[in-house]
C-alpha cells in the first residue's frame, strides 16, 4: 500500500517535468528569434555625377555629350544592324565554356547556401547493429568483480567474459537554437556569396559578349583591308605596266617605273598582315563559340564584305547613378563586402554558450527473442551546454581578423567603383576621337572621289593620259582602307563602351 504516494508522486512530477522542458523549448525558441549580433551590413553609397561630362578627363572636346544619359539599348548589339554577329552571341551565351563554368559555380554556391540553411533544422539520424562481444576477465568492466572477490569470483569472471551478441537499433535527434545569430549570418554570408557567383556568370557574359563583338569587327576590317588592297594592287600593276611601256617608248624615265614598282612591292607586303589578322580574329570567335579552328570558316568567309556606310547609333549611356547597379564587377565587390561584414557576426556568435536540445530513443539486447520487447527500451533526453572559457584568444583574434577583411572587402569596392569611372571615361574618349577622326576621312574620301570623276572626265575628253586616272584611283583606295580601319576602331570603341557600362539592366 505503501506505493500508492509514491505512485502518485512520480505521475504528478511527469507533468511537471513535461512543462518545465516546454517552457524551457519556449524560452530558446524566443532567444533564437532575437537579433544576431556582429554589425549589419549597409550598402555603401556611390557618388554619381548629374551627367558623364562631369567625370572626364583630359580635353572637354573629348567628353561624352550631355544629352548622351539617355536609355540604354535593351539589346546591345542589335543597334550594329548585323544578323550574323546576333547568331554568333547567341552560340557563345550557351557554348562558350567561361560561361558554362561561372553558371556551374553559381550551382555550387546555392548547394552551399542550402548546407548553411540545414544547420538550422532539426538533425535527426538513426543506427543499427548487430555485433559479437567478449569482455576482457581482467578489464575495467571486471574492476568491481576483483574488488568484491569471495568464492564465486571466478564464477563471475567466467559470466562477465562469455561472448554474446549484442542488439541495438535506434535514432538520435537535436536542435540547436540559433540563440546569437551564428546561422543567420552564416546563411547571410552563404546568399551574398552566391549573389557574388551570380555577378560573376554575368560579368563572363559580359567580357564574352564584349570580345566576340570586337573580334568579327576586326576580322570584317582585315577581310575588307584585303579586298581593297588587291584592288589597289590591281591599279599599281596597271601603272607599272602604263610607265614600261613609256619607258620602252622613251616617253619618260626609269624612276617613275621604279617607285611604281615599290608601291606594287609594298602593297604586297601589307597583305599577308591583314591576311593573319583576320586568321587570328576568326579563331578568337571559334574559341569564343567553344568550337575548334576552321569550324566557321565557311560562314565568317568575306564574300564580297563591303564597307558598312551605316551611322553608328547615338552615343546613350544612361544615367551615372545607374553604373553601380550595372556594372557586375562593382556587384561582386558588394557582395564580398556583404560576406565579409556577415563573417563578423559569427566570429562574435562564438564568443557565447551554445545550447543543443537533445533526445535519443532505441532498443538493446542480448538476445534476439526479446529485442523487440518494450522493456528492451533505452531513452534519454536534455539539453547540452558549451561555454567557452578559455583559448588563448583565439576566438577574439578572429573576431580582429574578419574585420581587417570586411576593411580590405570595403577598400576593394571603393576601388572597383573608382576603376569603373575611369573606365567608361577612357572608353568615351576613345569613341569620340575615333568618330571625329572617321569623320575626316570620310570628308577626305569624298574630295577624292572627287579627283578620281574629274580625271576620268579629263582622260576622257583627251586632256591627260590614264596614269593620272590611276593615281587617283590609288588615292581613292587608300582613303577607303584608312576609312575603313577607322570604322573598325569605332565600332571597337563603341563596343568597350557597352562592356564598361556592365549589363545594361538593372538587377
Amino acid at each position: 500500500m505503501t506505493s500508492l504516494p509514491h505512485s502518485r508522486s512520480r505521475a504528478s512530477a511527469r507533468p511537471r517535468s513535461a512543462m518545465a522542458v516546454s517552457a524551457a523549448v519556449a524560452c530558446l525558441a524566443a532567444l533564437a528569434g532575437c537579433s544576431a549580433v556582429g554589425p549589419d551590413f549597409v550598402r555603401p553609397d556611390v557618388d554619381a555625377a548629374a551627367d558623364w561630362s562631369q567625370r572626364h578627363g583630359g580635353s572637354p572636346e573629348l567628353s561624352a555629350p550631355r544629352e548622351s544619359s539617355a536609355t540604354l539599348p535593351a539589346d546591345r548589339w542589335a543597334v550594329f544592324g548585323d544578323a550574323q554577329l546576333l547568331h554568333l552571341q547567341a552560340i557563345a551565351a550557351t557554348a562558350n565554356q567561361d560561361v558554362r563554368t561561372a553558371a556551374l559555380r553559381v550551382l555550387q554556391s546555392r548547394m552551399d547556401e542550402a548546407t548553411v540553411s540545414a544547420q538550422r533544422g532539426l538533425q535527426v539520424q538513426g543506427q543499427g547493429g548487430i555485433t559479437r562481444q567478449r569482455q576482457s576477465e581482467s578489464g575495467s568492466s571486471a574492476r568491481l568483480v576483483n574488488l568484491i572477490g569471495g568464492t564465486d569470483k571466478q564464477m563471475l569472471l567466467d559470466a562477465l567474459s562469455a561472448p554474446f551478441t549484442l542488439y541495438q537499433a535506434g535514432f538520435d535527434a537535436s536542435w540547436e537554437p540559433d540563440l546569437w545569430g551564428r546561422v543567420l549570418r552564416s546563411e547571410e554570408a552563404a546568399k551574398a556569396n552566391t549573389d557574388g557567383q551570380r555577378a560573376a556568370l554575368q560579368q563572363a557574359r559580359l567580357s564574352v559578349e564584349a570580345e566576340l563583338a570586337r573580334s568579327y569587327f576586326s576580322m570584317r576590317a582585315a577581310q575588307r583591308q584585303q579586298q581593297l588592297l588587291r584592288a589597289e594592287l590591281a591599279a599599281a600593276r596597271e601603272a607599272v605596266q602604263l610607265l614600261d611601256a613609256q619607258f620602252s617608248g622613251g616617253l619618260s624615265d626609269e624612276s617613275a617605273l621604279s617607285q611604281q614598282r615599290a608601291q606594287v612591292a609594298s602593297l604586297q607586303s601589307t597583305l599577308p598582315a591583314a591576311q593573319s589578322q583576320e586568321a587570328l580574329a576568326m579563331n578568337q570567335i571559334t574559341l569564343l563559340c567553344g568550337m575548334t579552328p576552321g569550324t566557321l570558316n565557311a560562314e565568317l568567309a568575306s564574300d564580297g564584305v563591303q564597307l558598312d556606310s551605316r551611322p553608328l547609333p547615338d552615343l546613350r549611356l544612361g544615367l551615372p547613378s545607374d553604373l553601380a547597379r550595372r556594372r557586375p564587377d562593382i556587384q561582386a565587390a558588394e557582395t564580398r563586402l556583404h560576406a565579409a561584414t556577415a563573417n563578423i557576426g559569427i566570429a562574435v556568435a562564438d564568443l557565447y554558450p551554445r545550447i543543443t536540445l537533445g533526445a535519443s530513443f532505441g532498443l538493446e539486447s542480448v538476445a534476439s527473442s526479446t529485442f523487440g520487447d518494450w522493456g528492451s527500451r533505452q531513452w534519454s533526453a536534455g539539453p547540452s551546454l558549451t561555454i567557452p572559457i578559455f583559448d588563448q584568444g583565439r576566438r577574439r583574434s578572429t573576431i580582429v581578423l574578419r574585420e581587417l577583411q570586411q576593411q580590405e572587402a570595403a577598400v576593394a569596392y571603393q576601388q572597383a567603383v573608382l576603376a569603373a569611372w575611369h573606365d567608361v571615361d577612357n572608353s568615351i574618349s576613345s569613341y569620340v576621337a575615333e568618330t571625329q577622326h572617321a569623320s575626316r576621312i570620310a570628308e577626305r574620301l569624298r574630295l577624292s572621289e572627287n579627283d578620281a570623276d574629274l580625271a576620268q572626265a579629263r582622260y576622257a575628253n583627251g586632256l591627260t593620259t590614264f596614269l593620272p586616272v590611276l593615281g587617283t584611283r590609288t588615292q581613292l583606295l587608300e582613303s577607303k582602307r584608312d576609312l575603313s580601319d577607322s570604322r573598325a576602331r569605332e565600332q571597337t570603341a563603341l563596343v568597350a563602351i557597352y562592356k564598361s557600362l556592365g549589363s545594361g539592366q538593372l538587377p
